[in-house]
């Protein structure tokens, strides 16, 4: 898979999020959409710009200088594709992952380490963690850079500039996307490069299609 149809894809799991909050029918601001889903602002308003132009979704002004947005039938029709696309993708995903992840934690233990950080939160962390559970090994930490104090299985989610204030033994990439950024990130924190497991090999989205 190119690059651009990585891109396509990761697209369409942004505007599927937007359509999904958006049918609830609350009233939301592009401010509230952002934080909702963790979209940085500018995005949110380029990808709002998209869907009203492909006839998605309509917006009207209510008080307060405020806009309300609505899902239109054929918003509804693409809400119901996409939904269906991420979910083949998302099969495919957790096949994929569950196996890496098994035979990456199998490693990790034969070479006596007993400790791991877990390093990005999305889909896959939770697919690593499921898969951690089925071994002796223990989580110490979660990082990641843009759901710090939040919630992760029981731990909260630490900034990424605590890496080095954390025993561990290993860190895990679990990023459906953005793990070699992350990487980069923790080695210009000072870590080890041998200390960092990723088994994304390119790109999850190109795994899944292998």
């Amino acid at each position: 898979m190119n690059n651009k149809n990585e891109q396509s894809q990761y697209d369409d799991y942004r505007s599927l999020l937007l359509l999904d909050e958006i049918s609830k029918g609350t009233e939301l601001t592009q401010r509230d959409l952002s934080r909702k889903l963790n979209v940085a602002l500018g995005l949110v308003n380029s990808y709002v710009k998209n869907l009203i132009s492909k006839g998605y979704i309509t917006v009207s002004t209510i008080p307060r200088k405020r806009y309300k947005y609505y899902l239109t039938p054929s918003g509804f029709a693409e809400k119901t594709r996409l939904t269906y696309r991420h979910l083949q993708n998302f099969t495919n995903l957790y096949r994929v992952a569950r196996r890496d992840f098994h035979l990456l934690f199998d490693r990790i233990q034969e070479s006596d380490i007993k400790e791991v950080v877990f390093c990005g939160v999305d889909e896959v962390a939770e697919i690593a963690y499921l898969s951690l559970k089925e071994t002796a090994l223990k989580l110490v930490a979660v990082v990641d850079a843009d759901r710090i104090g939040t919630d992760f299985f029981g731990h909260t989610i630490l900034p990424l500039e605590e890496i080095n204030n954390i025993g561990h033994g290993i860190i895990v990439i679990t990023s459906f996307q953005g793990g070699e950024a992350l990487k980069h990130s923790l080695i210009s924190l000072g870590v080890a490069g041998q200390m960092i497991c990723d088994i994304s090999a390119g790109g999850w989205l190109k795994k899944v299609e292998a």
